[in-house]
């Protein structure tokens, strides 16, 4: 199936990428022929080069700087505007994403199979051994906290930001609830969650340059584990307790109550016992250990039965 480029729209956010650019657009224009640059309030401005695709890109200038999540949102709040757009790219002004990966993206959107198809380099294990080790090991424990606080058991590699979205879906989520800052890409799809989107990930390399990343490497493990704390937190209680109620949450009110009610109760007849220097009953001992097994089982089983939950291919 030949790729549409009137219905595809091309968000690249840019913040201090002048040499990496106009190679960027150029790639880009192979596939769509509407591109959004989302100028960030970036100190290296862009190229007058990019004059000469004035009648297929468009530049929003910011006044302040948004954060690349703020930045590709402005962008997308551009092309949904436009009626002919039905499927949006994100792609990354320092050219370490190779375009050619773009029909595998677009593909099951436009078929209608998937909403979201993103990147994922740690599928490709002669790419992955290319990637820096402090990404790989950032984004092997990152990837797997937010399979938990997003509930997209069956995906990996949540920081790529070369993905495809269809506008439809995009049209339903709220965008203040989207980050603006490096955890951008994995909120957005906690916030895919609430839809049951389907989530497929194509197999792709990164391309490690000498350009310079703007990220804070030292500052990204508090930054995400706080809002990977906050989004698993508001996915189980929006999930289980407001637009829900089923089995999964018996599993987790009752698993709560008797694991913490045994840890508790055994904690109360220790120091009781304990105290008045007497060995804690053995009838007392077990009745505290059986509940602290029964709720670790139930709290087991609503974990499988999230895991159960991902939204995905039937």
């Amino acid at each position: 199936m030949g790729l549409n480029k009137q219905q595809i729209g091309i968000v690249i956010p840019y913040f201090n990428a002048s040499k990496h650019i106009e190679a960027v657009v150029q790639k880009a224009l192979q596939y769509s022929n509407t591109i959004v640059i989302v100028d960030d309030k970036s100190p290296e401005t862009l190229p007058e080069s990019l004059q000469q695709f004035k009648n297929t890109v468009t530049v929003l200038n910011e006044n302040e700087n948004l954060g690349v999540g703020g930045a590709t949102k402005k962008g997308f709040l551009h092309l949904q505007s436009l009626p002919n757009i039905k499927i949006i790219i994100k792609l990354d002004a320092d050219d370490q994403m190779d375009s050619t990966y773009i029909p595998q993206l677009v593909e099951p959107i436009e078929q209608e199979e998937y909403s979201f198809v993103k990147g994922n380099r740690f599928r490709d294990f002669r790419a992955l051994k290319n990637m820096p080790w402090s990404r790989r090991f950032g984004n092997l424990s990152l990837s797997f906290l937010s399979k938990v606080a997003t509930g997209y058991w069956n995906c990996f590699d949540f920081n790529n930001g070369f993905f495809a979205i269809s506008k439809n879906s995009l049209k339903l989520i709220d965008s203040n609830k989207v980050a603006n800052n490096y955890f951008f890409e994995t909120s957005l799809i906690a916030e895919l969650y609430y839809q049951k989107a389907k989530i497929k990930e194509i197999a792709m390399p990164a391309i490690y340059g000498e350009e310079t990343s703007n990220m804070k490497v030292f500052q990204m493990p508090f930054l995400f584990s706080v809002n990977l704390l906050k989004k698993f937190i508001s996915r189980i209680w929006k999930s289980y307790f407001v637009y829900d109620f089923n089995i999964g949450t018996l599993y987790i009110v009752f698993g709560h109550v008797l694991f913490y009610g045994g840890i508790i109760y055994g904690g109360i007849n220790w120091y009781h016992y304990a105290s008045k220097d007497i060995l804690t009953p053995v009838g007392t001992i077990m009745i505290s250990a059986l509940l602290i097994i029964l709720g670790f089982q139930l709290l087991l089983q609503a974990i499988q039965f999230d895991i159960l939950n991902t939204p995905k291919e039937k």
